[in-house]
C-alpha cells in the first residue's frame, strides 16, 4: 500500500495506522498479505513496516 500527505510530513497518523491494521485483518481469510505501507511526502518517505508499524 502506498499513499501521499499532501503536508509533506511522511510520518503515520493514528489513523494510517489503524486503517492499516483493518486492511491486513480483512485480507488475512482472504489470503492476501499486505507486505508494506509507504508514506510519500516531500520530506521523504516512510515504512510502517520498517518502524514495526505492521
Amino acid at each position: 500500500m502506498v499513499h501521499n500527505h499532501p503536508s509533506g510530513d511522511p510520518s503515520p497518523s493514528r489513523a494510517d495506522i489503524d486503517v492499516t491494521r483493518k486492511i491486513v485483518d480483512a485480507g488475512k481469510p482472504l489470503g492476501i498479505q499486505v507486505h508494506d505501507h509507504i508514506i510519500i511526502g516531500s520530506e521523504g518517505h516512510a515504512s510502517l513496516r520498517a518502524k514495526g508499524l505492521l
